[in-house]
Formats: C-alpha cells, structure tokens, sequence
C-alpha cells in the first residue's frame, strides 16, 4: 500500500512538472516522453533497489551514472538539462524512501518548485543569448559590440568571439544582450504595426 502511494505521488509530481510547467512553456513533445520514460524508469528500479540492503549506494551510484549519460541524437538547451535531472531525482526521492514522509514531499514539491520559479518566462525575460556569424572579420571585442548594438538594437551586456576567419571575412560570436521594452520594439516598426498589434 505505501508503495502505492509513493507512485502516486511521483506522478502527480512528475506530471506538474512536465505537463503543467515543462511543456506549456516550451512545446517539445519529444522531451515529454523522455522525462516521462527517465522517471517512471528511475522509479521503478530504485523501488526495487530501497527493498534490498544495498539500495542507498547502489541508488546513488545510478544516478551518478544516469548523470554523466549524453544524449547523443539531439542536442537539448540547459534548461532542458534541468528538467531532465529533475525527472531523475524525482525519481529516486519517491523510490529510494520507499514512504511518503513530510520531507520527502517536501523535497519532490521543492524540485518542482525551483523550476516553476527559475524557468518562468517573467524571470529576466529582456536578456537574450545568440550565437551570431557576422559577414565581417572583428578582432577588436569593443568595436564588435558597438557593431552588434547597432545590429540588435540592444545594449550587449557581454560578447565571446568563438572565431575569427580572415580568409572569407567572417566572425562567429556569442552574445548576451538586454532586449528593449516591448512598446520600444512596436514603436521602432512603425505605427501601421502598432495599430495591428494593439488590435489583437
């Protein structure tokens, strides 16, 4: 019975996190499966691992395994990344105490809650990051990020030049900058888009 509960509530927590949080947000269905297939999975082996006498450092060295694994098919973002170590230790939270103590809740709805809060789109939602090639070869860093504000129409607040090709005239940089306020933008595209986007 108390195995039960302990499903249940990993997937009452494993199902806000993904389907309530994760996917309204991003929309990639793919990742839904895994971070599904990644809990239910961890779950289920340290569920029977909490039942032997070797459950604690066995669980433990699974997810220090699972934690090195690279998915190799596709690249996923950091934030992704988050999520998926978060199906993970949801996972081993509810199997390796084999009961749903208060700390134990506590704990899976704190791992919810830090990515409800630390991935919500209000939290620095001016700051962007781009990787950007440039049709001209830039060696001074100052005089690159005068160029990319022109392009961005942004303050830079940092810039990494990943490479330089002299040859074709070309620059790869990443670059982290401060959109401007919404209404800044509009107001930039001329009025006829503003009476369009005010109409919506």
């Amino acid at each position: 019975m108390q195995q039960l509960i302990v499903i249940a509530v990993d997937l009452v927590a494993i199902g806000v996190l993904v389907f309530a949080v994760y996917f309204p947000r991003h929309h990639r269905r793919d990742l839904v499966a895994a971070f599904l297939g990644v809990n239910i999975g961890v779950l289920a082996v340290s569920l029977v691992l909490a039942s032997s006498t070797v459950g604690v450092g066995l669980g433990l060295g699974l997810f220090g395994v699972l934690s090195i694994i690279r998915l190799r098919s596709d690249e996923i973002a950091q934030h992704e990344v988050a999520y998926y170590f978060a199906a993970l230790a949801l996972g081993l939270l509810a199997g390796l105490s084999g009961t749903v103590t208060p700390l134990t809740a506590a704990l899976m709805a704190l791992v919810v809650a830090a990515l409800v809060a630390g991935d919500h789109p209000a939290l620095f939602r001016r700051h962007r990051a781009r990787t950007l090639r440039l049709d001209t070869a830039h060696t001074d860093e100052a005089a690159l990020t005068a160029h990319l504000e022109v392009l961005l129409g942004a303050r830079v607040l940092h810039v990494s030049i990943k490479s330089v090709d002299l040859v074709n005239d070309t620059t790869l940089a990443e670059v982290r900058y401060l959109a401007p306020p919404r209404r800044a933008r509009v107001a930039d595209r001329g009025p006829a888009l503003e009476r369009i986007e005010a109409g919506r």
